[in-house]
């Protein structure tokens, strides 16, 4: 379980006007928080003496460029992330939520809006704001019930801001709800985890997020690991924690339709099936990744940076076109973290070619080894229960597969 600067305002030499799709997904990202967690490796910062309302003006800026260029379609899901939008106050949330909706006026019917929450960040007012700016969707960063783990991981909140924060979003009028846990946290066992599912489930949501921690570079944590400081779990233990929370969620009534993420019926995040289908979505704001018509990029990272590059054009720190091959090993490797599989049929009509013509060798390998299965539909595959214990050794098998081919 486990760059050159370029700051541009036009299409990449190479792309075609004619091919371009609209897409319908839209990713917008807050980079400022209350407090730097020890695990996050996310371009976020500390909120005192940031430059908010700058920063929400480039935004709108560069909603407006982007948009230019390539014109929206009909928009199916937004996800404002971060870094924690919620520390926004209610009169900077609403300026933003009103420079998507201008922006991108065309929503689906159904449309997914969702934004990421911190316990605590959230009064029943600025929650008004976000319902009436379109929100429909919050997903609040918990990962355990135990306060003692909480602080341990650079946490401020703490169980009982969980519980408030639920409410009020309720009050609001807001009840398609998410919580992130984390297991293989410090000090944590096997009980433990048991406890926050159980205090978790008791809640009723719709969906839960439930990850393994990633010791990533450029944390607190990747410090204290290097001087052998954090006190993880043993291999076994992390491994029984999962095992334990496919279970419990089971028997609860929801169902794992990835990795890591847990829904009743009909409430599976769409956003995220976005990444996973390979499919195309803006990235709007400071360190946010988009892809467009096979082209990837990032923005610039810092805050002051990126509001002064948006006053030159698109603030892009990097952008690249995507090989078909490469467009081929995402479209394995990501769809393959959704539990349903890969599908033959998609993957013809954006590749033109079977998955066995590309990658027979592959499947075969993982077959035998007991890490894929063949989906209902012909051609398709999706991973075995063995296989999702072993994920990272199944995309493993995809990455650069079609090089020099």
């Amino acid at each position: 379980m486990s760059h050159q600067i370029k700051i541009e305002g036009r299409e990449p030499q190479g792309s075609s006007p004619c091919t371009k799709s609209a897409p319908q997904a839209v990713y917008i990202h807050i980079p400022f928080c209350t407090n730097k967690c020890f695990y996050c490796d996310f371009n976020s910062y500390v909120l005192k003496d940031q430059p908010v309302m700058d920063y929400l003006r480039a935004l709108d800026l560069e909603m407006e460029l982007t948009v230019q260029e390539t014109p929206p379609g009909e928009i199916k899901s937004i996800f404002v992330g971060g870094g924690t939008p919620t520390v926004l106050k209610p009169d900077e949330m609403e300026f933003f939520l009103s420079s998507v909706r201008r922006h991108f006026p065309n929503w689906a019917a159904d449309i997914e809006f969702s934004m990421e929450a911190n316990p605590g960040t959230t009064d029943r007012e600025k929650l008004a704001v976000m319902k009436a700016g379109g929100v429909n969707r919050v997903s609040f960063g918990v990962q355990a019930f135990q306060n003692e783990l909480l602080s341990g991981i650079g946490r401020i909140h703490n169980t009982d801001d969980v519980f408030r924060s639920l409410e009020n979003a309720r009050a609001a009028g807001l009840d398609n709800l998410s919580i992130d846990l984390m297991f293989g946290l410090p000090n944590q066992t096997v009980e433990m985890l048991d406890y926050s599912v159980s205090r978790a489930l008791e809640l009723g949501l719709p969906h839960y997020s439930i990850y393994s921690l990633k010791v990533e570079e450029n944390t607190l944590f990747h410090t204290m690991y290097q001087k052998n400081q954090l006190p993880l779990p043993a291999e076994e233990d992390e491994l029984n924690m999962y095992l334990l929370l496919m279970e419990r969620m089971e028997q609860a009534g929801y169902k794992q339709y990835e990795i890591s993420n847990f829904a009743k019926p009909g409430f599976e995040s769409r956003h995220n099936m976005t990444y996973w289908r390979n499919e195309d979505y803006y990235g709007l704001g400071a360190g946010a990744h988009g892809y467009v018509n096979r082209w990837r990029h990032v923005n610039i990272k810092g805050v002051n940076p990126y509001n002064e590059a948006t006053q030159q054009g698109r603030p892009i720190l990097e952008r690249f076109e995507i090989s078909r091959e490469e467009a081929m090993e995402d479209f394995v490797m990501v769809g393959l973290r959704v539990l349903e599989g890969i599908s033959d049929e998609r993957f013809r009509s954006q590749f033109g070619r079977s998955l066995d013509e590309v990658f027979g060798g592959q499947f075969s390998k993982l077959l035998d080894a007991g890490l894929l299965e063949r989906t209902a539909a012909a051609g398709g595959y999706r991973l075995s229960r063995k296989g999702i214990l072993f994920g990272n050794e199944v995309f493993a098998e995809f990455v650069g597969a079609l090089d020099g081919k």
